[in-house]
């Protein structure tokens, strides 16, 4: 299975307690889906290195419903304005 992956958003906090909250949209080119993966991690040194780590995969449109507008919102927004940009642009050229 190929998947075609584009970090939005990346995030790091530690040291002693540190936690990582990752989003990438990914495209996977066999079952022709595009969706966002958030990954989160959490790594507690104070506790012998116990380390909790979720993925969850959602819907484009889910993603971009959710409160508040994190730097992730922002860069697929950018993308998507970006790729029907292109197409606008492209069209008007024909005509």
């Amino acid at each position: 299975m190929a998947h075609l992956r584009r970090e939005l958003y990346r995030q790091v906090k530690g040291p002693e307690i540190t936690h990582a909250d990752c989003c990438t949209l990914v495209f996977d080119t066999d079952a022709k889906n595009l969706y966002v993966e958030r990954e989160v991690a959490h790594l507690d040194t104070t506790v012998e290195g116990a380390i909790e780590m979720q993925t969850a995969t959602m819907d484009i449109a889910d993603y971009l419903k959710q409160s508040g507008q994190t730097a992730g919102h922002r860069e697929l927004w950018r993308l998507l304005r970006t790729l029907f940009k292109e197409t606008v642009d492209n069209d008007e050229l024909i005509h």
